[in-house]
């Protein structure tokens, strides 16, 4: 009888050795985790963010990411023009603005 070939056949066939597909399957858990509970709920509140930046418009009042509150006073295509106080005007990028005023935060 030729037993190499039983040797390999038997090695082949041994069922301690998991699949290399069951091997990555932790891998690709965690993946699957780390998107649901990270990635997707970032990408959610960038949207939401991108909305709200959008519908700014004079008049509404807003806080931005420096902490300041003011009152919008122009809306322009790379900047936006915050009054803080009377008389005194800011210029601030549409992405600095965080929230409107009266606007919960999103958790």
């Amino acid at each position: 009888m030729n037993y190499q070939l039983f040797a390999v056949l038997a090695q082949a066939a041994d069922p301690a050795k998991p699949s290399p597909l069951f091997q990555m399957m932790p891998l690709i858990l965690i993946f699957v985790i780390f998107y649901f509970l990270l990635l997707r709920p970032q990408q959610k509140r960038a949207k939401e963010h991108e909305a709200m930046v959008a519908a700014l418009k004079p008049g509404d009042e807003v806080v931005t990411n420096g902490g300041i509150y003011g009152k919008i006073t122009r809306v322009g295509e790379d900047a936006i023009t915050v009054e803080i106080a009377e008389k005194v005007r800011v210029r601030v990028t549409p992405a600095s603005v965080s929230r409107k005023v009266g606007d919960e935060p999103t958790k």
